[in-house]
């Protein structure tokens, strides 16, 4: 992290010391930066791999087309990418569910619900 970011959360953290929903914020925004630079290694990586290996089958001014549909080419970007859909839902997968109102406003339904039924037959 550049020496003006980090100085820049230093003073938010120092204005905003004792509110935890800061701390919540901050952390969120680390896991997301994470995941984003998770993805710019993986597109940048997986990008050189299979240009190498396509250029290893490159005879005089053409690719041989086997290197293209051979399974190796492309069996890193596969597994690597499901490590990737499996990071993108730790950091965004649980609030796209099950956000923090979700399960107020479930009990919220079931308690109007209850007092609906309570008072039916009254």
């Amino acid at each position: 992290m550049g020496r003006f970011r980090t100085r820049m959360y230093e003073e938010y953290r120092q204005e905003f010391n004792n509110d935890e929903h800061f701390e919540i914020a901050y952390k969120k925004v680390k896991r997301i930066k994470g995941f984003y630079s998770h993805l710019k290694v993986y597109i940048i990586v997986n990008a050189i791999m299979i240009i190498s290996n396509l250029n290893r089958d490159f005879i005089g001014s053409r690719f041989e087309v086997n290197g293209l549909l051979d399974w190796h080419t492309y069996s890193t970007a596969l597994y690597w990418g499901i490590a990737l859909v499996i990071h993108a839902f730790t950091v965004f997968g649980p609030d796209l569910f099950f956000n923090s109102d979700w399960e107020q406003k479930k009990i919220r339904k079931y308690m109007e619900k209850e007092s609906q039924n309570t008072n039916k037959w009254e």
